[in-house]
């Protein structure tokens, strides 16, 4: 499966975006779906995910409250709506598609990744 995410851009803290990664070459349904992001000089670290289904959402301690992921099938799109944007939500932000085994929470059991979308928070 192909993976576009799109939506970054600068936004001042306290602001809002809307990411969206559109998903194409197989069926989308199937899939838990993820969004990673990446700081400058940090590692790959998972931000949200949201199980085949969407009834069920997981999310990083740093961003529960703030960020809120969910798809539409119909679309094939998985989205990250992101509110009360800080500073350090500064980084390029990646989709992924997960492979059906192990934890949400463990970038290693994604098998499928978009091209990252950079978000940049102004303070």
């Amino acid at each position: 499966v192909q993976l576009q995410a799109s939506g970054g851009g600068l936004v001042q803290a306290g602001g809002s975006l809307r990411l969206s990664c559109a998903a194409s070459g197989r069926t989308f349904s199937p899939y838990a779906m993820g969004w990673f992001r990446q700081a400058p000089g940090k590692e790959r670290e998972f931000v949200a995910a949201i199980n085949w289904s969407g009834g069920s959402t997981y999310y990083a301690d740093s961003v529960k409250g703030r960020f809120s992921i969910s798809r539409d099938d119909a679309k094939s799109t998985v989205y990250l709506q992101m509110n009360s944007l800080k500073p350090e939500d500064t980084a390029v932000y990646y989709c992924a598609a997960h492979s059906g085994l192990g934890s949400y929470y463990d970038i290693s059991r994604y098998d499928y990744w978009g091209q990252g979308t950079l978000v940049t928070v102004s303070s």
